[in-house]
């Protein structure tokens, strides 16, 4: 796979799980990476982790949700460490538990949309003017398996602001290929983050990892391999697609 040296990166969410392995992975194949979250402590473990490695990296706070934060992000990004080539829209949560759709609070739909949906709207919208005035860009949005198979136990907010979010992406490519920028968009299934690793018990675990014909549950390297992937030249020809990383499963997703 063809390194991704010379380019400047922005992870957002990335100070755990998946974006902090997609941060890494960058690093490793030689851009400067953005790293960004709200957790001052896991930030700091993150980009530790990548400066004692020998990569270049600074760290970003920014609530993704407010457009004056993102634009002062991108801004800082830009004076420290050059115009950003590589964007990974990843922040985002869950903020609403499964359950009957008609007990969903307005307040926990409100905030799932907006730390998900929202967040990756403002950051395209924030760093897309710069990419196509340089004729250049590498766009990567992070969705779910639960953005498009629908499930009895779903949580409902989280599984629409995905499914947004992979038409988000479509649009944009459609739009901004003519510049050449590339966006395509990432559906992880099972993935086993710290936090999953603590919130799904063993044996849970292992009923899931029956389900899937790769006897095995996902890790954050598993996504990060595919979006250095598609970060690179070696899919300079790829753009408007959403990849399922679910290990050949068509169940529901717990990423």
């Amino acid at each position: 796979m063809s390194g991704l040296g010379g380019r400047v990166a922005w992870v957002t969410g990335s100070s755990r799980g998946i974006g902090a392995a997609i941060a890494r992975v960058f690093a490793e194949r030689g851009a400067a990476v953005a790293v960004h979250g709200r957790d001052r402590v896991a930030l700091a473990g993150a980009h530790g982790a990548i400066e004692r490695a020998g990569g270049r990296a600074i760290l970003i706070e920014a609530d993704m949700t407010k457009s004056a934060d993102v634009e002062a992000a991108r801004l800082r990004i830009e004076r420290e460490l050059g115009p950003i080539d590589i964007l990974v829209a990843n922040a985002g949560a869950s903020l609403s538990p499964p359950g009957p759709f008609e007990e969903i609070s307005e307040e926990a739909w409100r905030a799932t949309i907006d730390a998900n949906l929202t967040a990756t709207f403002l950051t395209l919208k924030s760093v897309v003017p710069g990419m196509k005035q340089r004729r250049r860009g590498n766009i990567i949005t992070i969705s779910s398996v639960a953005g498009h198979r629908p499930h009895p136990t779903s949580p409902v907010p989280y599984a629409a602001a995905k499914a947004g979010i992979e038409i988000l992406t479509k649009d944009v490519a459609a739009q901004v290929g003519p510049f050449g920028i590339r966006v395509n968009c990432i559906a992880p299934e099972t993935i086993l983050t710290e936090r999953n690793r603590e919130r799904i018990p063993e044996a849970q675990q292992r009923a899931l990892i029956d389900l899937h014909p790769i006897r095995r549950l996902g890790t954050p390297d598993d996504v990060a391999h595919a979006a250095a992937f598609l970060a690179s030249e070696d899919a300079g020809w790829i753009s408007g697609i959403v990849v399922d990383i679910a290990g050949g499963v068509a169940g529901y997703s717990f990423s």
